[in-house]
């Protein structure tokens, strides 16, 4: 078994669902941490989900607030994801939130 750290990083330009990771073929991944960032000096709200294999969507956050020129952590523990399953972003508001996710890979 080989074992990567790796982070994911988006920059939320829209309102729209957007892929902060997706796990590779043969790969459990561990969610270290997920941090949210507003950069604007206005106030929004994120939420996370999680899709599995099967295409079901389950909500992670829903539409957690994220104060004005502040960085929040979202998990309070690791979280494990599997072979396919992708992590989806969506802010409130467009270009006002940055996403940086640690990982560890273990294939």
């Amino acid at each position: 078994m080989a074992n990567s750290f790796k982070n994911a990083k988006v920059d939320l330009t829209t309102t729209n669902a957007t892929v902060l990771y997706t796990v590779p073929s043969a790969t459990t991944t561990i969610v270290k941490s997920i941090l949210v960032s507003e950069d604007s000096g206005n106030a929004d709200t994120i939420t996370v989900t999680l899709t599995n294999a099967s295409s079901a969507v389950f909500s992670l956050f829903k539409v957690k607030a994220v104060t004005a020129n502040t960085t929040i952590e979202l998990l309070t523990a690791p979280l494990v994801v599997t072979e396919s399953e992708i992590i989806k972003v969506t802010a409130a508001t467009a270009n006002r939130l940055h996403v940086v996710a640690s990982l560890l890979e273990v294939s």
